[in-house]
């Protein structure tokens, strides 16, 4: 048996245990919807697919509860696949290798999964209990949440009774989340031409490695690198000393909503202007240690490699280049109205060559969130214009509004009497930069009074994601009682 399995609550966190157990990385999770759909029908409980694949589970209030108001509880099935560079690991068909390391729960090498794992069980673990009082369940488990949020987006009126939902996907023990930011997809692809290899030319491997990342809404505002943003700068001062150097291929960041950490750029320079490279290399290395001190282990090294037989032709190069400096990256505009929260951001978060139609071309992915649809929308055309100057074909897609906060919400005064009854302090209220599903189950379900939280986890969306074991329990105590102290219906 996994040993978190035995943990307090055991019945939160076997489920996750489980969840580990099965691959669920965004747009592949019928393993894990058909793990549900069998619990479900092992316990009769109802449950159904949508038309989109979100699962559905409903289970009648126990008795003395029924005439409470019906809840909804909702929580995303999919994981961010994020894995050390030295990890051999395939997300389709490997488990998760969690393990206890002190306070913590962490993974070997990869993300955890905590986001959004834990919510699930904490739903699955209520949904199994046999000695817990609770009104009428209605349990929302979506789809894609991480790569689109298609489930979310596509959940159609008339599955639910509930008027109150609890979303389980914050990340901070003692806050209470009632907004957040929505976001769009910023997609660029750039062409150019191939140019052959000059005579007695040699091949190296520009490797940046070891920065924080994170995820690109709740960490955006740390000013911690991005890979992509690091190679390009060391590339274009490189090719301001050695102007025969070509870029070969580019391979930079992995997921739209994860701060890039790693980027990894084949060079072709002249025989011999090695030992220049490398200079040029080791100083802009000191320099960015000195700026970005908050990254002990970036590392950044030049290696050898198989010389390709082609290189990007030198226009083409010194647009990409250009744009990608021009990009915006990080925190555009902080809140005015909210402390010390990020209004409007953007994440340059993949830069890859490849191919289309057999001719060769450059692709970058960015996301923009703001707590404003506007700025959002504005901001991403802004992103889109730096490429689009360079003659780059961009496409703004996947919008998702944000979810405008009521701070005189029902459900919250609800919860922060419970809060304070178990506790004696106050929980903290607050508008979070990240995308929650929220806003999109809004248009479907405007009666929703919604108020989403979470235990603490840190530095998810990464292979450092992990989840504080006595705020889990925290949680789970916490969600009774919320879930017990239900009004009744008028």
């Amino acid at each position: 048996m996994n040993p978190i399995a035995t943990l307090t609550p055991t019945p939160l966190w076997k489920h996750f245990a489980a969840l580990c157990d099965i691959p669920r990385p965004s747009k592949h999770e019928d393993r894990v919807v058909e793990h549900v759909l069998n619990f479900s029908r092992a316990r009769n409980l109802m449950a159904q697919l949508d038309t989109v694949g979100n699962v559905i589970i409903k289970k009648p209030a126990t008795p003395g509860m029924e005439q409470r108001h019906t809840l909804a509880l909702q929580s995303h099935l999919d994981m961010v696949p994020q894995k050390n560079a030295n990890t051999v690991h395939n997300f389709l068909t490997d488990p998760i290798k969690p393990y206890v390391d002190g306070e913590w729960v962490t993974a070997e090498g990869t993300t955890l999964g905590a986001d959004n794992g834990i919510g699930v069980a904490a739903i699955l673990a209520l949904l199994e209990s046999t000695n817990i009082p609770h009104p009428a369940l209605e349990a929302l488990l979506t789809i894609d949440e991480e790569a689109g949020m298609t489930g979310a987006k596509h959940l159609q009126p008339g599955y639910f009774e509930a008027n109150l939902l609890l979303n389980l996907d914050t990340e901070d023990e003692g806050e209470l989340y009632i907004g957040c930011a929505g976001g769009v997809d910023v997609n660029a692809s750039l062409t150019y031409f191939r140019e052959p290899i000059a005579v007695g030319s040699q091949a190296f491997t520009l490797s940046v490695r070891g920065l924080r990342g994170g995820h690109s809404g709740l960490d955006i505002d740390k000013g911690r690198g991005n890979a992509n943003k690091i190679a390009n700068r060391i590339i274009d001062t490189a090719l301001g000393k050695i102007s025969e150097l070509r870029i070969a291929a580019l391979d930079g960041g992995s997921l739209r909503n994860a701060i890039p950490r790693e980027s990894f750029s084949t060079l072709v320079v002249p025989t011999g202007a090695q030992d220049k490279l490398q200079q040029i290399i080791d100083s802009e290395s000191a320099r960015l240690s000195r700026e970005f001190d908050n990254e002990a282990d970036l590392a950044i090294t030049l290696e050898p490699t198989e010389t390709p037989t082609s290189t990007m032709d030198a226009a083409s190069q010194l647009r990409l280049i250009r744009a990608i400096r021009c990009c915006p990256n990080g925190v555009a505009r902080m809140s005015t109205k909210l402390a010390a929260i990020a209004d409007t951001s953007n994440n340059l978060a993949r830069v890859v060559t490849g191919e289309k139609d057999g001719k060769p071309l450059v692709q970058i992915q960015c996301l923009v969130r703001s707590l404003s649809d506007t700025a959002r929308d504005q901001h991403g055309l802004d992103v889109a214009a730096s490429f689009e100057l360079a003659g780059a074909t961009t496409r703004l897609d996947n919008a998702y509004p944000g979810w405008a906060p009521n701070p005189n919400s029902p459900l919250l005064a609800l919860m922060q009497g419970v809060y304070k009854e178990m506790t004696g302090a106050d929980p903290e209220v607050k508008v979070i930069h990240a995308g929650l599903e929220c806003g999109l189950l809004a248009k479907p379900y405007p009666n929703w009074d919604m108020v989403s939280f979470g235990p603490t986890i840190r530095r998810a969306h990464s292979p450092e994601e992990r989840v504080h074991i006595h705020s889990v329990a925290n949680f789970w105590d916490y969600l009774i009682k919320v879930v017990q102290a239900v009004p009744t219906r008028n």
